[in-house]
């Protein structure tokens, strides 16, 4: 259990609205309503609604931080004030993990998937203007309110997800898989950046990578970023910017025989990459494979074969849609994967190009923690 970041006056377990709240609450949950006709409208919610709950809630808690410093406060005491009640917190989760919800607190899912558990009480998609029952899914972009007397979790059903919170409550963190700290050590490593997503540390982690982004990240692990982006020269591709930086990717690789394109004249930048083409150009970085080898059908065999993924692993990409975070997790541990010279780890051979130290690859390793699948 790791206690999640006090971000906003929200009422502790026990502490109830004033009562005009009560009834608003309790008449809007029991009237008609549905998201295509709902009874309260999303700017009373977000508006008046919103206001009369955070001014409650911090009306209460004034009243409580100043009785506990009035008796010497305690080690629960914040030395500085807290937050805004209008305050959010971004959090990257993973499957498994528990947010908790009590009264007045909001959640908004930004990526992934995840579904309510309730103890008792209700959740109000404030979006929709309606209760949801337990059990049921969230939907992006809506917020989502715990509404009085309500002991409530979002459970994240995704990989991983990112989720923004107003709320107090202790974060309980599952032992699946962590995509997200592999994504956060492969960027210690200058090896994984994030996009232009505003959210999420922009690891979209969430959605399918695309061909170009695949490059990248190949490119990357064979140590040779810098060679690329120095690149100048023409493509063939037609959809490729010229001038951009995705030109300098796709064009080193093109030169270098590391990819061959879609056709003699597409790249298509933006379309998805399975596991299978993923997978293959990881065989390509420990030599195990070439640009020449233009059937993939059993990359994740010989993948399987020359110990790049375990049994467990090759059958999740067998199965699984391929998303970044799977990207991430191949990329993670072929890192530990012996080159087909047998001349040492992939990782051996970005310490020796001078991509990142022995120190920085054993901090990166601490980042991760569990078993491999």
């Amino acid at each position: 259990m790791q206690k999640m970041p006090k971000i906003s006056k929200k009422p502790k377990k026990g502490f109830f609205f004033v009562l005009p709240l009560t009834l608003a609450l309790a008449v809007w949950a029991m009237a008609a309503g549905d998201a295509a006709d709902p009874l309260a409208s999303l700017s009373y919610l977000n508006g008046v609604f919103t206001s009369a709950v955070d001014a409650a809630v911090n009306a209460r808690l004034d009243a409580s931080d100043a009785l506990l410093l009035e008796h010497g406060g305690g080690t629960g005491v914040p030395s500085a004030p807290p937050a805004s009640a209008g305050g959010w917190t971004e959090l990257r989760l993973k499957q498994g993990d528990l947010l908790p919800l009590s009264t007045g607190e909001s959640v908004l899912l930004l990526a992934g998937s995840g579904q309510f558990t309730c103890a008792f009480g209700e959740v109000v998609d404030a979006t929709a203007g309606a209760a949801v029952p337990a059990g049921g899914a969230l939907a992006a972009n809506h917020r989502y309110i715990a509404a009085e007397d309500t002991a409530a979790s979002v459970l994240i059903t995704s990989k991983t997800a990112v989720v923004d919170c107003q709320g107090t409550g202790s974060v309980s963190y599952s032992t699946a898989t962590d995509y997200n700290a592999m994504a956060g050590a492969l960027k210690s490593l200058g090896l994984f950046r994030g996009s232009l997503t505003g959210y999420g540390q922009g690891f979209d982690l969430e959605a399918a990578p695309t061909r170009l982004q695949a490059l990248i990240m190949f490119i990357r692990v064979l140590g040779e970023e810098e060679a690329a982006l120095a690149w100048s020269g023409s493509i063939p591709f037609t959809d490729i910017q010229k001038g951009s930086q995705g030109e300098k990717y796709v064009g080193y690789a093109y030169e270098r025989g590391y990819t061959n394109g879609y056709s003699a004249t597409q790249f298509r930048p933006s379309a998805p990459v399975n596991a299978r083409q993923y997978t293959e150009f990881i065989l390509r970085a420990l030599g195990y494979s070439s640009a020449a080898n233009t059937n993939l059908s059993d990359a994740l065999a010989r993948a399987l074969e020359a110990g790049v993924l375990t049994p467990g692993e090759a059958a999740m990409l067998q199965n699984d849609p391929f998303l970044r975070a799977d990207l991430v997790y191949v990329s993670y541990y072929a890192l530990d994967a012996f080159r087909a010279d047998g001349m040492g780890t992939l990782a051996d051979s970005l310490m020796e190009k001078g991509v990142f130290t022995q120190w920085e690859r054993d901090s990166a390793a601490g980042m991760v923690t569990g078993w491999r699948l």
